[in-house]
């Protein structure tokens, strides 16, 4: 009878007190197999465990033990030296139970952040110059993914959510929808430097610079005291949801008789939508017909499916939808997504697939900007078989914003909340090591350039003082959009590439120009080999020491020389030229009165002399000044310049 007591207190200690269930060490999201850590420096480890047990970690590059005691709340950190650039290795942790990071490498470690124009990937939503060709060749085990997915907050959180369940190696299979900037600047710092190189990549389109920055630091800011004291005030994201889903709700049932009560009356197979207009998707809808339109519109189609098919599960590959959809099949909802920059990949259980005609409908909410399918639309079959969407749906516009009023956002995941990105995307990277950090913003923020001017150093200085290092932080200014302008213009967007240079005055920053990679119609540029290009030469000259040209012509002074005005530049390697050998172009002139004409400029030397029949009195020159400017001033090195002024009189977006 003892011995069964024993037995039975032993079998109570097992199911109630299971044997290591505190001792576990716990690490955040960033550290995991697979990832890098950066070289020859002291790279922070950290994590959760048992309170006050020790914790150890031993590298297997030099086989040294580090150990710390956990604290009351059972976090610890300590630091391991790395060596010089290799691998793989491996970690071992253990506070009496043991954990293995494996597959680890030592290189660089770029933090990659801004809006959409970083966020764009090689194909996805964007479908980037070459994208197939380029994919392909991606091929590279030496360099490490990292996608932090959308998340926001109103406080600073402790740990990131992250994409892929952590780290991938870059192949064919893991690059399709990550950052391209980030992966072209990363790999041509990979194959130059000759290391392991690690992308974190950090964005989120469509968002502005003041969501990227601490409550702290913009707290700092006159313009945002009291914005950020009301976002600190913010009831928790649950609350903010729930009121979200009722005025949904609410403005669904008002606007749409077809999803009343929640049945999806326009989704229904029986509807006789012989009356629906009709256009060619993929596309734009305001390429089509509804210019301007924001708001609630049904899509629908039919298609044959084959009787091999029945039965089997089906992918319904839609790419990206903007801005949120629900799609359905015979009047089923397969899914919904909300974000414009999300892949719509439904699976189709098989118990749904019917051969025969097949209702597809897809009902679309946009909340602002374009509206539409962009990508290729096909059904797939398990055997790879596949079934064009393409062509011909009928639609229907179910609400008009302009006349129903826009549909709610959700305030529980608006990323335009000032602090919001920081607080769930940035912050929680801190004090994991990097070398710098890459940065792709300013669109959201054009209408408010001036203001500009204070809020991205902003973001530098915060960033920096969190990880208590001067890291080099290397931007690209604004490539040109919008349509050309016939005449010298005031332009909100030469305001904001204006801020971005001043940035430049920031000690350990660079700026990649793309002032001529740009797309009147697109303001996503599809060359995004380019910019990474163009970020990675200045990280090979500044950062690793490579004596290479990394900047085009960057206006440096001017002087005043009767009815000309002579310009001296910065970043003249192998001379001033005309990146298409025709006339200089882009170059406008004003006298006293302010009025700007087209001007006439000419190369001499390393400077430029810019005149004009119409201004007999030059105070003023500007290059390059417009949403989408027509210029090629070059140097050597094939590097365009930045647009400039040599005024400082007042602008569209100063106050």
């Amino acid at each position: 009878m003892k011995f069964c007591r024993i037995i039975f207190c032993l079998w109570l200690l097992v199911c109630f007190f299971p044997i290591g269930i505190h001792a576990d060490i716990q690490l955040p999201s960033i550290l995991s197999d697979n990832m890098v850590l950066q070289q020859q420096a002291d790279a922070p480890v950290w994590g959760e465990a048992k309170p006050m047990k020790t914790v150890k970690v031993t590298t297997s590059w030099d086989g040294k033990t580090y150990e710390t005691q956990a604290n009351k709340e059972g976090k610890w950190k300590l630091s391991v030296r790395t060596p010089e650039a290799g691998g793989p290795y491996e970690l071992t942790l253990t506070d009496g139970q043991q954990l293995i990071l494996k597959n680890v490498m030592i290189g660089e470690v770029w933090i990659c952040s801004g809006q959409s124009n970083m966020e764009m990937p090689l194909e996805g939503w964007g479908k980037i110059m070459d994208y197939k060709k380029e994919i392909a060749a991606a091929d590279h085990p030496n360099i490490r993914l990292l996608h932090v997915e959308h998340v926001t907050s109103t406080q600073p959180e402790s740990d990131i959510k992250v994409r892929d369940n952590g780290w991938l190696v870059c192949s064919p299979q893991t690059i399709p929808n990550f950052s391209a900037t980030a992966y072209f600047f990363g790999r041509e710092i990979s194959e130059k430097q000759n290391v392991p190189v690690e992308l974190i990549h950090t964005s989120w389109g469509g968002t502005n610079v003041e969501s990227w920055i601490s409550g702290k630091v913009l707290q700092e800011m006159p313009d945002f005291s009291n914005v950020v004291e009301e976002v600190c005030a913010m009831p928790d994201k649950t609350a903010m949801k729930a009121e979200y889903l009722k005025t949904l709700e609410a403005w669904n049932n008002r606007v749409d008789e077809g999803f009343s009560a929640g049945k999806p009356v326009r989704a229904e197979v029986s509807l006789d939508d012989s009356n629906w207009a009709k256009m060619k998707f993929p596309g734009m809808v305001e390429e089509q017909g509804l210019n301007g339109f924001d708001g609630l519109i049904w899509l629908r189609r039919t298609v044959d499916i084959p009787a091999s098919w029945a039965g089997k599960k089906v992918q319904m590959i839609l790419g990206t939808i903007d801005d949120n959809d629900i799609t359905y099949w015979n009047g089923k909802e397969v899914g919904r997504t909300t974000g414009y920059t999300i892949q719509r990949n439904y699976t189709v259980p098989g118990k749904l697939v019917k051969a025969g005609p097949l209702s597809l409908a897809i009902r679309i909410v946009d909340t602002g900007g374009g509206c539409g399918m962009p990508n290729d639309l096909y059904l797939r079959s398990a055997n790879g078989e596949q079934i064009s969407l393409a062509g011909e749906w009928k639609y229907q516009v179910a609400a008009d914003a302009r006349k129903e009023g826009m549909p709610p956002k959700d305030m529980s995941e608006n990323p335009n909340l000032p602090t919001s990105l920081y607080n769930a995307m940035i912050h929680p990277l801190v004090p994991y090591g990097i070398r710098g950090a890459i940065w792709y913003q300013g669109e959201n923020n054009a209408s408010r350039a001036y203001q500009y001017r204070e809020l991205f150093p902003l973001v530098i200085e915060n960033w920096r003082k969190d990880w208590g290092k001067d890291f080099p932080f290397y931007f690209v200014q604004l490539a040109n959009f919008k349509p050309v302008s016939p005449e010298p213009v005031d332009s909100d967007w030469a305001e904001l590439r204006e801020a971005q240079t001043r940035t430049l005055s920031v000690a350990n920053t660079g700026m990649a120009v793309v002032i001529d990679k740009g797309e009147a119609n697109d303001i996503h540029p599809k060359d995004k080999q380019a910019v990474g290009h163009r970020l990675a030469l200045i990280a090979r000259a500044k950062t690793y020491g490579e004596r290479i040209p990394y900047s085009g012509p960057m206006y440096h002074s001017y002087e005043i020389d009767g009815d000309k005005i002579i310009l001296s530049f910065d970043h003249t390697e192998g001379g001033l030229k005309s990146g298409d050998g025709k006339t200089l172009q882009g170059f406008s002139i004003a006298g006293r009165d302010h009025k700007f004409h087209w001007a006439k400029a000419e190369i001499q030397g390393d400077k430029i002399v810019v005149s004009s029949p119409e201004v007999s009195y030059p105070v003023a020159v500007r290059y390059a000044w417009a949403d989408n400017p027509v210029c090629n001033l070059y140097n050597g090195a094939g590097l365009p310049a930045s647009p400039f002024r040599t005024d400082d009189w007042k602008g569209v977006t100063q106050k």
